[in-house]
């Protein structure tokens, strides 16, 4: 898909087909549909779903995998039947109000040779949103709650752009 902020530098290709280039850091967001605890009750009421949590599984352990030296994998809380497939926990949880936004929103890191993110301008729990969890139905609503905010990818590229 294309950048939203109509950057030129974001790839619109099928990531596995560049994952050999001489990256040195890697921050992946692949989809969650499949893989994340708010969606395993649908694996129990639509059996098809169980073959597309295994081919998430599969492409999110390709990416954890990848011969970058430096890499993180961002996703939701996984339910336990991902998590066997993808084969490790997490390495860190974090939250939006950490990095100066105002929002609560569990994101879980797989890191390979990065150190955790520090959080970088806490806010006062008081003045946190849930937006993500009241996103009303409609087709923008899977892409509305996968944003990563801004606050949260500066932190990124500061601390591990040189890292």
């Amino acid at each position: 898909m294309p950048a939203e902020d109509g950057s030129p530098f974001h790839l619109q290709c099928d990531v596995r087909t560049v994952l050999n280039a001489d990256w040195d850091l890697m921050i992946a967001h692949p989809p969650c549909t499949y893989l994340c605890n708010s969606g395993v009750r649908w694996l129990h009421e639509r059996p098809e779903r169980w073959k597309l949590m295994e081919e998430a599984a599969r492409f999110f352990k390709e990416l954890l995998e990848a011969p970058i030296p430096r890499i993180c994998v961002e996703n939701p809380i996984p339910h336990r039947y991902a998590l066997e497939k993808i084969g490790r926990k997490y390495d860190q949880l974090i939250q939006p109000y950490w990095f100066g936004e105002p929002y609560s929103k569990a994101t879980c890191l797989w890191l390979k040779n990065l150190p955790p993110l520090m959080p970088t301008k806490v806010l006062d729990r008081r003045i946190v949103r849930h937006a993500v969890h009241r996103e009303p139905p409609g087709p923008d609503r899977w892409k509305r709650r996968s944003r990563t905010y801004p606050g949260v990818a500066w932190a990124m590229a500061e601390q591990w752009a040189l890292s």
